[in-house]
Formats: C-alpha cells, sequence, structure tokens
C-alpha cells in the first residue's frame, strides 16, 4: 500500500512546519524519506520509513537532541539516577505516606456518606473506591524510586520525592501529591479532607 500524493503533501507540510523537515519519497517503492534541512542541523536525523509509518533505517545517528528529535522519540525520559533515593529510605518514605493516606482517606469514608466506598491495601498497592465516583490506585514503584497513582480525575501519574519540600511531587506538573489528593477527593465528593 502506498501513500497517497495528497497525504504526502499534507505530511510535508505538517512537519515543515514543525522544524524544517523535509519529506522525500520514492514513487517506485512507497518509502518515505524524513530528513531535516541543513539550515535546521546536520543529517544527523535522517529516518526511513515504511509505508506503515514503521522505522526501518536511519543513518549519521548522533546523540545531540534538539526539539524535533524529541518529537520523532517515542520514548521515555531518561532517569538520573544518581538523584535516586536509597531504597530503604524509599520505601521508609513511601509506607509512611501510603499508611498515612490509607488512615486519613479511611476516616474520610466513615465522615461521609458515599455509597460505594471502599478503601483496601494490599500487596503494596493502596485501592480507594468512591462508588460510581470513581477509583484511585496507589502503588509504590521501587526501580524508580515512585510512588504511582491511578486518579478517577487527573489520570495516571508518578510522584518523585523532593527532598526541598520534603513532599512527593509530580515532576511533569509541580503538582504535590497530597495536595492533588486533597482537591481532587473534594471535587469528587463535594466534603474537603486534609491529607498534608
Amino acid at each position: 500500500m502506498a501513500f497517497s500524493p495528497k497525504f504526502l503533501r499534507r505530511f510535508s507540510r505538517s512537519l515543515s512546519s514543525i522544524n524544517n523537515w523535509r519529506l522525500l519519497s520514492s514513487a517506485s517503492d512507497s518509502r518515505v524519506l524524513l530528513q531535516r534541512s541543513e539550515s535546521a542541523s546536520s543529517p544527523c536525523s535522517s529516518f526511513l520509513y515504511n509505508d506503515y509509518g514503521s522505522r526501518f533505517y536511519s543513518r549519521n545517528f548522533c546523540s545531540r537532541t534538539s526539539n524535533s528529535d524529541e518529537l520523532v522519540s517515542h520514548g521515555p525520559a531518561a532517569i538520573d539516577y544518581s538523584a535516586l533515593l536509597q531504597e530503604d529510605e524509599f520505601h521508609k518514605l513511601a509506607d509512611a505516606t501510603i499508611h498515612s493516606l490509607l488512615e486519613k482517606i479511611e476516616e474520610y469514608g466513615d465522615s461521609v456518606d458515599i455509597d460505594g466506598f471502599d478503601i483496601d491495601y494490599g500487596n503494596q498497592v493502596l485501592t480507594v473506591k468512591f462508588g460510581s465516583l470513581g477509583t484511585y490506585v496507589l502503588n509504590k514503584q521501587t526501580p524508580n524510586r515512585q510512588i504511582w497513582m491511578s486518579s478517577p480525575v487527573s489520570g495516571p501519574s508518578r510522584f518523585d520525592w523532593d527532598q526541598t519540600i520534603e513532599g512527593w511531587i509530580y515532576r511533569r506538573t509541580k503538582a504535590k501529591l497530597l495536595e492533588t489528593l486533597e482537591s481532587e477527593i473534594q471535587q469528587l465528593c463535594g466534603d474537603p479532607i486534609k491529607l498534608s
């Protein structure tokens, strides 16, 4: 299956508007070459794609990163392992946080009338069900030294320990774990909760 000329023109315009990319195609074998123009950078970002959009060839690979390289790359951001907590310290902080949440949310659930409220902690996973309002899941991710949270309001988040604020923070948005939960639970249930 070949790319249509109309699709290739639109794709080419989109790429060039992003960061001086240009689209080269070969009608005979339907291969597409994405290449940054010389004015943008060296040709270290040339990739060859097949009809299904899968990269099967790259040339002049370089380790330099640019904005357009980030657009093409779909891999996770690198972890700075030197900044990670020691494992025993991580477990101590994460366990204290999760056990405190368990206790405070359980008290909150007893004080408000929510059909289907249930809280459970097992296998290092805290599950908080607010009936039809949604379910929170919090668990420790030891290799990354993070607490992961799945929220019915904000979706998935990964919180790192921040020594400066002495709390768990989502680095992408700078949101703090306890403040996020306080805000979202109040939004869901209508009654304020104090977790910090």
